[in-house]
């Protein structure tokens, strides 16, 4: 008997009854879609930017090893959603059907990534938000398949809270941009607010394309707030910041973690000077102790990061680097023969188990419970000092 001659022809008959192998099952596929235009382009085009750099890495190496020590390459498709949640929609349908992705990474703002919850949901497909609205991956029960690398604006909250009671703050203006991720921070603060003992004596909101927040900003100046909090990003962040300077109010300005780039700097200029807020570690990873664990990781982030690109820091741009880097293990750990649909399964189960993930944006420990895996340890206080970001120990308050 011959073998080889049999082997070869059952081959060849598997090949006419069920034609070649899908392209889709010779490469791990990841779906990738961020604001590189529109209005929360300041988050989108660094996160683009990793996707990118990333690919090259890949390709240069043919790809990941797979279980049986065989490269298979990765392919990142990588879509602009141009900041609007319909076209979030249109790209992540395009991804799960035409290009039968493992994985979608998707997307930079809360209300384009609360947009595609449904339709995740609907095809059982593991989504990886970059976005920091709690109710991305809140209730958990209804968000089976959907994670995110932010820190959420309720961790935000707590630094914020803590600044107001350590300074003995008990009156303050909350001003937020008319959106999922505005609303979401809005009522994080208010809630610990009021446990703490603290009074939102005003409260109004902007919309994203507003060019002037004055006729606000008058109304907090009779508000008799102590403080101002303000819940939005660039460009929006920075116009009123400037309309803060503009009207000569002196009152502390405290913004959450959406101004975390170096546009909000560059659109606010002198106006910028002074302004407190909590985010990630990244911006000022340089002055962190030598013990933290997240220390080595920024620093060699941050080094790569500004080669690659030619451009400052950026923690939306981590946010991108840490959905990627947890994935390759798990994609690397698929058995080479699952359907896409048990691979789509098996990629969310092992998200839910990510433990001792050291990213940019703190160390993961996810669960069935949290689908964020991260706490207020993760993030620090800074302010803007002469135009760049400075460390705001509690010891400096």
């Amino acid at each position: 008997m011959n073998t080889p001659k049999i082997v070869c022809a059952v081959g060849l008959l598997g090949a006419l009854l069920w034609g070649p192998p899908a392209a889709w099952s010779q490469e791990y596929r990841i779906g990738f879609i961020a604001a590189i235009t529109g209005p929360a382009s300041s988050l989108g085009v660094p996160e683009r930017d990793v996707a990118v750099m990333i690919q090259k890495e890949l390709d240069a190496k043919s790809g990941i090893a797979g279980r049986d020590g065989k490269k298979r390459p990765v392919k990142i498709i990588i879509h602009d959603d141009q900041s609007k949640p319909d076209e979030t929609v249109k790209a992540v349908k395009k991804l799960i059907a035409d290009d039968k992705v493992h994985v979608v990474i998707a997307s930079s703002q809360s209300p384009t990534s609360l947009a595609v919850v449904p339709i995740v949901t609907e095809a059982k497909a593991p989504l990886i938000s970059m976005a920091s609205s709690h109710a991305i991956v809140t209730p958990v029960r209804d968000r089976h398949w959907v994670f995110k690398t932010p820190q959420s604006n309720i961790h935000v909250a707590v630094h914020q809270i803590n600044y107001l009671k350590a300074k003995k703050i008990k009156k303050v203006a909350s001003l937020y941009v008319n959106d999922a991720f505005g609303e979401d921070s809005r009522r994080g603060l208010a809630e610990l607010a009021k446990g703490a003992g603290i009074e939102i004596v005003y409260e109004d909101k902007f919309e994203h394309a507003d060019k002037d927040m004055t006729p606000q900003l008058t109304k907090v100046r009779g508000s008799g707030a102590e403080v101002l909090i303000v819940h939005a990003i660039p460009p929006a962040a920075s116009i009123i910041t400037k309309n803060v300077r503009d009207l000569r109010l002196t009152i502390p300005l405290i913004h959450n973690h959406g101004v975390g780039t170096k546009p909000f700097i560059d659109l606010a200029g002198g106006a910028a000077e002074g302004v407190i807020f909590p985010i990630g570690k990244m911006l000022v990873a340089e002055g962190l102790p030598d013990a933290d664990p997240q220390k080595k990781v920024l620093l060699d982030f941050i080094a790569w990061y500004e080669k690659g690109t030619g451009k400052p820091r950026s923690t939306f741009a981590g946010h991108a680097w840490d959905a990627l880097q947890m994935l390759f293990p798990i994609l690397a750990s698929l058995p080479a023969d699952l359907t896409l649909e048990a691979a789509r399964g098996r990629i969310r189960d092992e998200l839910e188990k990510t433990r001792n993930f050291v990213g940019t944006g703190g160390i993961f420990n996810m669960s069935a419970e949290d689908h964020v895996g991260l706490d207020e340890r993760s993030m620090v206080l800074v302010r803007i000092e002469e135009g760049k970001w400075k460390y705001f120990p509690r010891e400096k308050w």
